[in-house]
């Protein structure tokens, strides 16, 4: 049995869940979420207490039951307190800037990087700081990980966007002449 899989997940008493046709739907302060069931995986409410079980032990069926667990936690999660992820703009003259919902970088190429993200993520810019809130765990990595792609950090003086907890891997610069 999935150790994560059999752990029930607790739903705080401002989270309504609905349960039905496959599909399960989570609304709470901060908003809804929905998302599908996997044929095979049962979720089960038991007062405030989801439980998610599986109907035989194939292999991919062993595979979903922890992962749709997780999911259903993430979304419960997402609609109390919402999920964050930072992002650190390093380099001499590289700089971030909101204008409106658009994120504009400065990264040291010939024109400025636009970026529109999805309507339900916010995006907060704090000095070299770019902050990515949202309540889906999924959609705020992705877009982080799109602010990432445009200038990653590279390993000889870290000039980039990175993670706030990123470590780069630095190498030495040329070894000096004779």
């Amino acid at each position: 049995m999935s150790r994560i899989g059999k752990k029930p997940i607790v739903i705080p008493e401002n989270v309504k869940v609905i349960i039905n046709n496959g599909e399960i739907q989570v609304k709470g302060p901060k908003g809804e979420l929905k998302r599908n069931i996997v044929p095979g995986i049962k979720v089960e409410r038991e007062g405030n207490v989801l439980k998610v079980m599986r109907e035989n032990d194939t292999k991919k069926l062993k595979a979903l039951h922890g992962l749709m667990r997780q999911l259903i936690a993430n979304m419960v999660v997402g609609v109390t307190e919402g999920f964050k992820k930072t992002l650190v703009v390093e380099g001499l003259g590289y700089k971030a800037d909101l204008k409106g919902k658009k994120l504009i970088l400065s990264l040291g190429f010939s024109h400025p990087v636009e970026y529109e993200p999805p309507s339900d993520i916010k995006l907060a810019v704090d000095g070299n700081k770019i902050i990515v809130e949202g309540i889906d765990k999924e959609q705020v990595g992705q877009v982080a990980a799109i602010i990432r792609r445009f200038k990653p950090p590279e390993p000889y003086k870290g000039k980039g966007i990175r993670y706030i907890d990123e470590q780069v891997r630095r190498k030495a610069g040329k070894a000096g002449g004779k």
